[in-house]
């Protein structure tokens, strides 16, 4: 216990709890700039099993902020680097790496035994449906996001309302860290308050962070939270994340992707093209899918079908 004397005089049971992290099981998905300051803090304070998903590789441009990684590490999958170092952090914690994508298959069943999951992926259709699935497993789900020098962090599902309950919908204008830029210290800043709200959930400290969201502005140099305790209304849930693979040729699916934009291939009876006006589609049965790289114009087309159609709209993404 000599490794953890410094911070099981602050747990409520001492070396119980501290026993209670050795014997939890985390889904870390993302092992990028939030995974870079969560995943070693999770593991340094003895958390006893990670499974960390990225399908992504090492590159250069990750390394001001991915501070887990090194030169000799570009082109590695990004899962497998961080089982090497954290084995070399604490030999305690045991690390399954998995460089796959994440699509609603693999999610279940990666559910299906952890005690938290953690959503540091910088990918909006991936925490819509963590979220789902938490909600439905009754799992605690902690999410954080950071772009330019502001982010937030936030409790979620379990014993609080799902994400959809703070975001049931996307902004207009939703720029990725390519686009706008982010600044290494605010990632960092955002993913240890991501990790600390990690171990108050198993450690089941009060107040609970689930239902709780943290909001860091390092530019302007404000902070602020809320809680929140209503879930959404069932008819304002929606759209839904598919996974490419769930899809059948019972589907309708819509590939807003350009014809010349690269990427893999969604399914091959799509109709692939931008649509402009997507609420003209009165579809009222069956599975009416729309599929874009990132899910953003999924989902804005998604949102505007089943508002005009009343029908359940879906998306799924193909990735960058």
């Amino acid at each position: 216990m000599s490794r953890y004397s410094r911070q099981t005089g602050l747990f409520p049971q001492g070396e119980a709890d501290q026993k209670r992290l050795l014997d939890a099981h985390i889904l870390v998905v993302g092992a990028g700039g939030l995974g870079a300051t969560v995943l070693p803090a999770l593991a340094g304070a003895g958390c006893g099993r990670m499974t960390v998903v990225d399908h992504d590789r090492v590159d250069e441009s990750n390394l001001h902020r991915q501070t887990l990684f090194r030169m000799d590490d570009i082109g590695r999958f990004k899962a497998g680097c961080v089982a090497d170092r954290l084995s070399d952090l604490n030999p305690d914690c045991q690390i399954v790496p998995v460089a796959q994508r994440l699509e609603p298959t693999l999610a279940r069943r990666l559910l299906a035994d952890v005690s938290v999951v953690v959503d540091a992926a910088d990918s909006v259709a991936v925490t819509y449906l963590l979220s789902d699935l938490c909600a439905e497993a009754g799992l605690p789900l902690v999410s954080a996001s950071v772009l330019g020098r502001s982010g937030y962090a936030g409790g979620f599902c379990g014993t609080a309302p799902d994400y959809r309950a703070v975001f049931p919908d996307l902004p207009a204008i939703l720029p990725n860290c390519a686009e706008a830029g982010v600044m290494g210290p605010a990632v960092a800043a955002l993913g240890a308050i991501q990790a600390q709200m990690v171990l108050s959930v198993l450690l089941e400290t009060q107040p609970s962070p689930l239902g709780q969201v943290i909001t860091l502005d390092l530019e302007r140099w404000r902070n602020s939270s809320f809680r929140f305790d209503k879930a959404p209304a069932a008819e304002a849930r929606g759209p839904f994340v598919l996974g490419v693979e769930d899809l059948t040729r019972d589907d309708r699916v819509f590939d807003l992707r350009r014809t010349n934009e690269e990427g893999p291939p969604s399914v091959d009876w799509a109709f692939r093209g931008p649509i402009e006006n997507p609420e003209t589609l009165n579809f009222k049965t069956g599975r009416t899918v729309f599929v874009c790289a990132s899910g953003l114009r999924a989902w804005r087309a998604a949102k505007r079908f089943s508002e005009h159609s009343g029908a359940t709209a879906f998306i799924a993404t193909t990735g960058r």
